[in-house]
């Protein structure tokens, strides 16, 4: 059964579009300097795969972005799956609890 989508993964890919239409370029090119096959940057930009970081990394570059811009925002919240805690919500309980 295929991973649920994210929303982090639709939130990259839409960036990694506006990013590319913003520089004139087609997925073709981009792909091409990057490295990879068009349909796997397609799957990106759709949110429908999770990249590598390398291939982040990689896609940045060659669109001239940094990719921390790409990735600006995202959280635990955008990830499917089960409810997640952060490290600071689990200081806060260990701590109530202890009251």
């Amino acid at each position: 059964m295929p991973e649920p989508q994210s929303r982090a993964a639709q939130i990259l890919g839409e960036r990694l579009k506006a990013v590319r239409l913003e520089r004139g370029v087609s997925q073709e090119t981009v792909a091409h300097l990057a490295d990879m096959h068009v349909t796997n940057l397609g799957k990106i930009e759709r949110g429908q795969a999770n990249p590598r970081m390398s291939t982040i990394v990689r896609i940045a570059g060659v669109l001239d972005v940094d990719p921390g811009e790409l990735l600006a925002g995202i959280g635990l919240a955008e990830l499917p799956g089960v409810d997640r805690v952060n490290v600071r919500d689990l200081i806060d309980e260990l701590k109530r609890r202890s009251k």
